[in-house]
């Protein structure tokens, strides 16, 4: 599993010193009403999956926070049955990655686990919320990325007969569709690709 190498300069080093502000997990509920468009506008299923990507901290401190971040999701799961698991790619970055068929209970799942490391003085720790849906029409997956270091979402679809080019068309179409209920990057310089390592995988497979 993992994205390519440069992922930490783009969402992490670089990202951060091109920093727009500091991480805001509430940013991420603007997907409360984008993903009701995405399936009657555009045809885009939820898919049912979310993740959450931070860069690792080698200290008992940050490891506790990690510990708290996944006894509020199994607490969770509980009343709204989100499952998570905790994954590290290849490339070292740790993901949460969220399991529900009810998207509310994705983003605020996802947002429990952002905002605990916020208030635990990890947030700059935070790289990325991924959001997947499909069109089962196009066998196209599409992806809503949140970089937390930019406060800004860019979509990513990758091309689901090339395991590294980019459907810019469908790029461009959830740009126009979405950008009045998202605040979306306007700098297309960073709208980074993260490959997933296998064709029809997520890039946090």
């Amino acid at each position: 599993m993992g994205l390519l190498d440069g992922l930490k300069s783009v969402l992490g080093v670089k990202a951060e010193a091109d920093a727009t502000r500091d991480a805001d997990p509430d940013d991420l509920f603007g997907m409360s009403t984008a993903y009701i468009t995405m399936e009657a506008d555009l045809g885009y299923e939820p898919t049912g999956e979310a993740a959450l990507c931070f860069a690792d901290v080698d200290s008992t401190d940050f490891q506790d926070a990690i510990d708290e971040v996944e006894s509020i999701l199994d607490a969770g799961m509980v009343e709204t049955g989100t499952r998570a698991t905790f994954e590290t790619d290849d490339h070292g970055y740790q993901w949460v990655v969220l399991h529900d068929n009810d998207f509310e209970d994705l983003l605020t799942s996802i947002h429990f686990a952002a905002d605990t490391l916020v208030e635990r003085r990890y947030g700059s720790r935070l790289l990325a919320a991924l959001f997947s849906f499909e069109d089962a029409r196009s066998d196209q997956t599409v992806y809503w990325v949140y970089s937390f270091r930019r406060g800004a979402y860019y979509p990513f679809a990758p091309d689901p007969h090339d395991s590294h080019e980019r459907n810019t068309s469908a790029e461009f179409k959830l740009d126009s569709n979405l950008s009045d209920e998202i605040t979306v990057e306007d700098d297309k310089e960073y709208w980074y690709p993260l490959w997933p390592d296998r064709p029809g995988y997520h890039p946090w497979e």
